[in-house]
């Protein structure tokens, strides 16, 4: 007996119906990617024009103390920030990690702040190392000075010429911050600046 064509037009009905189904799943599924795709890039867009804009100098004081001030300009659609972290960053390129038996340990290396300035401990919510300060809010046209102070050479440094020594291997060279900044609702921003130092002559008494 033949197959009625009742049959076959129905059967192919349902074939053409499913695959159109499918089609149109895969373009509604294909479209909503793309309109993920381009609310992503819409929103990393608005994310990089509003990276926050900062002022940041430092004012050499007596002795080896230094006065950081760090000041939030913009943008002023942002209005203020929730949290600013300022941490110092090495002011060089070296790696300081220690291949040789008995020296310095990595715990030890990390201690170390290897630029000029650090943040005076304890001071402003200063950590014990001077790397960087408690985390604080700014509203834009706002800003907070923070106490710093001359580094100090590593204890596994020798020589009673050390610190002068190490004066010399930061002159020149910038105070290397790293401002992490977070407001509700978006990702975090994170922005690097180089602060240069202002030099203090030195006085030498010649006896």
């Amino acid at each position: 007996m033949g197959t009625p064509w009742v049959s076959i037009i129905a059967g192919s009905t349902a074939v053409f119906s499913a695959v159109a189904t499918g089609g149109a799943w895969l373009a509604a599924r294909r479209a909503n990617a793309t309109a993920d795709a381009v609310a992503r890039i819409e929103r990393d867009r608005w994310h990089a024009d509003l990276l926050p804009q900062f002022s940041v100098r430092i004012e050499m004081g007596e002795g080896d103390r230094a006065t950081l001030s760090v000041r939030l300009v913009g943008l002023l659609p942002l209005c203020h920030l929730d949290e600013i972290r300022v941490e110092v960053a090495q002011s060089d390129d070296m790696d300081y990690t220690s291949r040789l038996a008995g020296g310095p340990t990595e715990e030890q290396v990390a201690a170390q702040v290897w630029g000029p300035l650090r943040f005076v401990p304890g001071s402003v919510g200063a950590d014990r190392n001077g790397h960087t300060v408690v985390p604080f809010a700014l509203a834009v046209g706002r800003g907070r000075p923070f106490a710093l102070e001359r580094t100090r050479s590593p204890l596994w440094w020798d020589g009673n010429d050390r610190e002068e020594r190490w004066r010399d291997k930061w002159l020149n060279l910038p105070m290397r911050l790293v401002l992490t900044c977070r407001r509700e609702g978006f990702e975090p921003w994170t922005v690097p600046y180089e602060v240069d130092v202002p030099e203090v002559p030195r006085v030498r008494f010649v006896g």
